[in-house]
């Protein structure tokens, strides 16, 4: 069996301005295989159920948050693969049940190995000796940015994304701005709303896209996974207002952004924007966790 392609529709946002700006809604693919992490893994899974591996199984990195973490685990639930995850921080792992990233991830069947934040720097040593113990698995890197990753980000785009004069896209590790690069029409400016403070990430999507059509933004907000209070009430605004649900830590951030350059009038009247709603919903649990212990509002579901 192999992942489908899906059609995905395309919401417009109501501005005051003479501009116009949509999102589509990649949050909607899959309950939680959701946004670009199922195009990320789509031909990295198929590619490789190709090869009929005679035990199929999957490995992957991340943190006690992961998104990509929790869309492996799913996809593995649903297409009964095996999965594991290598996650950061030998603390999780007496009290990974206390995460709900962790417990959902568990729920659909992946196992954890849980290593020192210095082991999983090294993720290269770390790859080689997981491939010398599971010879048949399907290794996959820390958000699941690679080569096929960045080509099946390809079917996030198509005939009805064409028109737009700006493509947006909030950005973590790299694969899906890359991937909105390479396969952008012509006349499209590519904007990355960058969510972690990573100096590296323009060669490395350079790397794969191989076009200069796109510009990084700054948008972590103090920092990856950090979440001010002006993000949450902005996140509960858009909710309110337009019946959206964008996560903390990379849509919010991102059309928090979009909204002030167009505040600021970055873009030029008459603008047709798309930007892209990657998915991670997720992640709002265990972001409402940490914010009911800091005594802060939370994010409304």
């Amino acid at each position: 069996m192999k992942i489908p392609t899906i059609s995905i529709p395309i919401t417009q946002i109501l501005l005051q301005k003479n501009i116009q700006l949509f999102l589509k809604r990649e949050d909607l693919i899959h309950p939680q295989i959701s946004g670009n992490k199922y195009w990320k893994l789509f031909y990295n899974i198929n590619f490789y159920l190709d090869q009929n591996p005679a035990n199929p199984f999957l490995i992957t990195f991340g943190g006690a948050f992961s998104n990509h973490i929790a869309a492996t685990a799913a996809l593995g639930n649903e297409f009964q693969l095996k999965t594991m995850g290598i996650i950061r921080g030998e603390e999780l792992r007496n009290k990974w049940q206390e995460n709900p990233t962790l417990k959902l991830a568990h729920e659909n069947g992946m196992e954890f190995r849980f290593v020192s934040r210095e082991e999983y720097r090294d993720k290269d040593s770390l790859r080689q000796l997981l491939q010398k113990e599971f010879p048949e698995a399907l290794i996959i890197p820390e958000g699941g940015t690679n080569e096929l990753a960045v080509e099946g980000i390809q079917f996030m785009l198509n005939s009805d994304t064409k028109s737009f004069d700006y493509l947006c896209t909030a950005v973590g590790t790299g694969g899906t701005i890359a991937g909105i690069s390479k396969f952008a029409e012509e006349n499209q400016q590519v904007l990355g709303f960058k969510v972690v403070d990573d100096d590296s990430l323009y060669n490395k999507v350079l790397a794969f896209s191989k076009r200069n059509n796109f510009k990084l933004l700054e948008a972590h907000d103090g920092g990856y996974g950090k979440i001010s209070d002006e993000n949450i009430r902005f996140i509960n605004d858009i909710k309110e207002g337009h019946r959206i649900q964008l996560d903390p830590i990379y849509t919010g951030k991102m059309m928090m952004r979009i909204f002030e350059m167009i505040e600021n009038n970055y873009f030029p009247e008459g603008s047709n924007i798309l930007a892209f709603h990657t998915g991670g919903l997720q992640g709002i649990f265990g972001a409402n966790e940490m914010l009911k212990k800091q005594n802060r509002e939370l994010i409304n579901l």
